[in-house]
């Protein structure tokens, strides 16, 4: 089979705007002609800015956007041979679907070969006439099945319908590349679901690009042929629905596409993984010590009775979901979302597997210590692993303050909170961890299993006796297997709730 051209290339795409905030960095891209290309990203990504690159309504501020090899960049939008379907429409509204299609062509000149009286060859450009309008007119509704609404009102159209009458508008223009800007968001869920279909099969007929921006996951792995996911203006991951979905190159296209349980881990062996408390077999291998992220998708956790897998844990939330039940599993303080066929009792104690090659290992960007399985006890501490840290508890809402009893006040709602027992993440910079020779001045001690030099300083891996791990960045030089003493500033632990607030709001 005949390999299709590339269309379009994006070489080294930057936008930054007049207050120096760089929204898309450095953004590299071949689509080859024919191409369902989404890219899919969080509001505030840079996705929908790359799409307005393309169509020429911003401007890039570095690199080059190539259309079939010429470079396009500078070009004024209505000299591009694209279209552009907005999240919201911009139908007229005083124009019936006919003319809301065939506005467009009526404005549109084309070049056509005349002689003129000196017998000479000459281009001169015309506007289409009437027949010709209708007919092209007459096959954009057939595409999108609304040819026999031509003379509805587009008032009158449920929002499916007004956003079939903007793509017919689109490409009865016949561009070579259609860009469509979350054109499903305004649309209730199950529309949305049929006209993701709508879309793939109108894709199939016309035969020419898609662009198409979301932040939708079940849109981008439905329609697409390939995704592109972005994070702060920059590329996480081109891929495949089927790769993104089984090989996420990280932790933040693993949490974006798809359900997933994931968890910080430490390598302890060849190919051998601790996190949640247990240790397990896997298939990739990172060095000894290693802190790495852990992605398991619910559907890959397998139920059993206890003491038959590799952790036991206790069901504590069940939903029917129709084909399966959802569950959720505390192992300590651990969260593991499960899906199974089979039912089980909120309340009963369950094992916990997993097959080693639905276990992914990934790299981890070591910028802080994250601690998902943190609570606050009873004296508003945080206790990771098995040690308490004094914290300010006041940062989990912003503006209050502690009163006398302990509570956490928040005087400009009238709402007092109390924290006991809430389960919370724990973030700690590298820098904010203070290792001494003193073992009593820490919160907990811990032994040095790693010491890398990293170019003015060292980067300590400290265990304490609960198997929890303490990155640390210091000027000050220890050895492997020192015994020292962990302590962090109360105001240097951020503190994150894993439930919502309202849920420990007390009377």
């Amino acid at each position: 089979m005949e390999e299709k051209n590339t269309i379009i290339s994006l070489v080294n795409v930057s936008k930054t705007f007049d207050d120096g905030v760089t929204v898309v960095d450095d953004f590299n891209l071949d689509v080859k002609e024919g191409e369902f290309i989404t890219i899919l990203g969080p509001s505030g990504c840079g996705k929908t800015t790359t799409l307005r690159m393309i169509a020429g309504f911003e401007l890039p501020t570095g690199g080059e956007i190539l259309l079939n090899g010429q470079d396009i960049s500078l070009l004024p939008p209505y000299k591009r041979p694209v279209n552009t379907v907005f999240q919201h429409y911009a139908l007229f509204p005083h124009l019936d679907v006919y003319d809301n299609v065939a506005f467009g062509l009526r404005l549109k000149k084309v070049p056509v070969t005349v002689t003129n009286r000196k017998g000479e060859k000459v281009i001169k450009y015309k506007k289409l006439d009437a027949k010709t309008i209708d007919a092209k007119v007459s096959r954009a509704l057939q595409i999108v099945d609304l040819d026999e609404m031509e003379d509805r009102d587009v008032s009158t159209l449920s929002g499916g319908q007004q956003q079939r009458v903007a793509i017919a508008r689109a490409i009865v223009n016949e561009p070579k590349v259609l860009l469509l800007d979350e054109p499903l968001s305004a649309l209730d869920h199950k529309m949305r679901k049929d006209m993701q279909l709508e879309l793939k099969d109108m894709h199939k007929k016309l035969g020419i690009t898609f662009f198409y921006v979301t932040h939708d996951q079940e849109e981008a792995l439905t329609m697409s042929d390939r995704i592109i996911v972005m994070k702060n203006g920059v590329i996480q991951q081109i891929g495949t629905p089927e790769d993104i979905y089984n090989e996420p190159i990280n932790a933040f296209v693993a949490d974006f596409i798809g359900e997933s349980n994931i968890y910080n881990g430490t390598m302890v062996g060849k190919m051998k993984v601790r996190f949640i408390g247990a240790v397990w077999d896997a298939i990739d291998d990172f060095p000894l010590n290693e802190k790495v992220d852990i992605v398991v998708r619910p559907e890959d956790v397998i139920l059993g009775a206890p003491g038959k897998g590799n952790v036991d844990g206790k069901i504590t939330s069940k939903i029917f979901k129709g084909v399966h039940y959802e569950f959720i599993v505390h192992v300590g303080k651990n969260e593991v979302l499960c899906r199974d066929t089979k039912d089980h009792e909120v309340g009963s104690e369950v094992s916990i597997s997993v097959e080693k090659e639905n276990i992914q290992i990934m790299h981890k960007e070591l910028t802080e210590n994250q601690y998902t399985d943190a609570w606050i006890d009873n004296s508003n501490r945080v206790v990771i692993g098995e040690d308490p840290f004094a914290c300010d508890v006041t940062k989990l809402v912003p503006g209050s303050h502690l009163d006398e009893q302990g509570y956490v006040i928040d005087e400009k709602n009238h709402k007092k909170y109390d924290f006991k027992d809430a389960e919370v993440v724990a973030t700690i910079a590298l820098d904010k961890v203070v290792i001494s020779d003193d073992l009593e001045v820490g919160e907990s001690n811990g032994t040095i299993i790693n010491i890398v030099w990293i170019g003015d300083h060292y980067q300590y891996i400290i265990r304490t006796d609960d198997d929890e791990d303490f990155v640390v960045d210091s000027q000050y030089s220890w050895n492997e297997n020192d015994l020292v003493s962990i302590h962090v500033e109360p105001g240097d632990i951020a503190l994150r709730l894993k439930k919502d607030l309202d849920e420990y709001e007390v009377e």
